[in-house]
């Protein structure tokens, strides 16, 4: 376990934000834990969606069950995470 800050980029937040995470949470633990600085603050709750996970500009998500130590991701990256249907 190892503290590993990450920088969110929420849809439709309009404020970046450094949000630390584990290097054993999973990716929907990630997408959790950036949720909660932006989502009933800035961001209208989606709860019919899931907020998936992918690296700043990529069109691919990250598997949900990816573990952060076993991504290429490195602290300090902006990450997009993004409603989608589950």
């Amino acid at each position: 376990m190892a503290l590993f800050p990450v920088i969110s980029n929420f849809q439709h937040d309009f404020v970046l934000l450094l949000v630390p995470v584990d290097t054993e949470n999973t990716m929907d633990e990630v997408a959790a834990a950036a949720a909660h600085h932006s989502v009933g603050t800035r961001v209208a709750p989606r709860p019919d969606k899931v907020v998936r996970v992918r690296r700043q500009g990529a069109a691919e998500f990250f598997p949900r069950d990816a573990r952060l130590r076993e991504t290429d991701i490195r602290p300090m990256e902006t990450l997009e995470f993004i409603f989608c249907d589950a």
